[in-house]
């Protein structure tokens, strides 16, 4: 029976281990980590405009009116500037780097640049909103409820709508296609080919004419098909969207997504990548629409700020403790090479050197702290005692500064550190045991050693 049920274990880590491999997934991990400078540079002049909400001393936003205040055009022109495309650098860095990886493992002569060049040819055919009326394709012209679209483009004050965060899963698509189109065509030279006389740069350029041509036909076919039914392939790609992500924006839709992530984690998978790389765009786009007047929860980066604050697991009180107050030297050691890590939120040396990875003793902490943790944070910013969430703080940021940047509040770094002690709460009991069985072994150990060296 034990043999079965760890061969069940090994087929399903493996399973999940192939898919969080995948190019797939690979490409959106890359993507993800490229936002991350842009939303910090996003991050830092919309805390320039919201200076007065975060430092509410008395005075203060009379003086920030007359001062810092009269450049608050500029800061927002710099936050559309980087939160306002995001679906051009998400999904362009996808796109890119899927491309890279084909032409890397395949061996194809693919350019990752030009691959990048046709996504944003076909991502813009996909922005403007065009329509079918008296026998005709038609631009969209709307200003009704605060709804402007102008020759077919939808705008705010935040520039062009459907090449923000709430583009990137379209963008996301488009890139998938855009990609396989290219791959596709390269793979079977279905390209023109110059004489060697011809430059390099010539060549390139007519090599990738027809696969250019082959997704501008391809992506148009789609969208006029769409417009025909009344929509196009942004509406029809924005319902799944819109659905996942009203799910994880509750509190039992994101306590499943921390138990996913935790519970892939203690078979040693990456649950943060797997999980992550769905629920980033989602982030993002709840981000945006948080500025922009929306409350959101699921919005940035609650987990870090709230949630895996230590590390995946919520461990920064475990490796305080395990510092200072374990008996087991094998314990001690650990949690003094881990405290300064956990206080950037980051804990392999915990989870393999404990290790929690597969270890009973530990499962129940491991996934339910982060829980309780998701929980109260939810609770806290849905009642409106913590502002909602409106900055992406880098994931390293320490316990309390991070809860402090995401919420532009020192109401969101208490809850923070509060959420940090619950979940030590739970922690304590199951590795104070584990402590107690860890230095048993330990002095059995050492007395049977002493014992033989008699």
């Amino acid at each position: 029976m034990a043999d079965t049920t760890s061969s069940r274990r090994d087929k399903f880590a493996a399973a999940i281990g192939k898919f969080s491999g995948s190019r797939f997934v690979r490409s959106i991990m890359a993507a993800g980590y490229s936002v991350i400078p842009f939303s910090i540079i996003g991050a830092i002049f919309l805390i320039l405009e919201v200076l007065p909400q975060a430092i509410p001393v008395p005075g203060f936003a009379a003086w920030y009116a007359g001062t810092i205040g009269r450049f608050n055009p500029v800061f927002q022109v710099v936050f559309n500037s980087t939160m306002g495309i995001l679906a051009l650098i998400f999904s362009g860095t996808f796109t890119f780097k899927y491309v890279q990886i084909y032409r890397d493992e395949e061996h194809l002569a693919l350019d990752p640049l030009n691959g990048l060049m046709m996504f944003f040819m076909a991502l813009f055919i996909t922005v403007p909103q065009l329509a079918w009326k008296s026998g005709a394709i038609q631009p969209v012209q709307s200003v009704a409820n605060n709804n402007f679209i102008i020759g077919g483009y939808a705008v705010s004050g935040a520039g062009m709508t459907r090449i923000g965060a709430v583009g990137i899963f379209t963008g996301l698509v488009v890139g998938w296609i855009t990609v396989q189109i290219y791959r596709f065509t390269i793979k079977h030279n279905w390209q023109i080919k110059m004489p060697a006389s011809v430059p390099t740069g010539v060549s390139n350029s007519f090599s990738d004419l027809i696969p250019g041509i082959c997704v501008a036909v391809v992506i148009s076919a789609i969208n006029l098909l769409l417009i025909f039914g009344g929509t196009d392939i942004f509406n029809i790609l924005y319902i799944p969207f819109s659905f996942i992500s009203q799910i994880v924006d509750t509190w039992w839709g994101f306590l499943i997504m921390i138990f996913l992530t935790n519970l892939l984690w203690w078979f040693g998978i990456h649950g943060a990548t797997i999980i992550g790389s769905l629920a980033t765009p989602i982030a993002l786009a709840n981000l945006a629409a948080n500025v922009a007047g929306a409350s959101h929860f699921y919005a940035g980066d609650p987990s870090n700020a709230f949630v895996s604050i230590g590390g995946s697991g919520a461990t920064l009180g475990v490796a305080i403790w395990l510092a200072f107050r374990s008996r087991s030297k094998q314990l001690n050691e650990i949690g003094k090479v881990e405290l300064v890590p956990s206080l950037f939120n980051i804990n392999e040396p915990l989870l393999f050197g404990l290790p929690i990875v597969y270890n009973v003793d530990l499962a129940i902490p491991f996934i339910f702290a982060p829980m309780a943790s998701g929980l109260l944070a939810y609770v806290a910013i849905a009642m409106k005692i913590v502002p909602k969430i409106r900055v992406q703080q880098p994931w390293p940021t320490t316990v309390g500064l991070g809860g402090f940047l995401a919420t532009a509040s020192w109401k969101g770094g208490v809850l923070g550190i509060v959420c940090a002690l619950l979940a030590f709460v739970i922690w304590y009991p199951f590795i104070r045991r584990y402590d107690r069985k860890l230095l048993k072994q330990e002095q059995e150990a050492e007395a049977k050693l002493a014992a033989e060296q008699k």
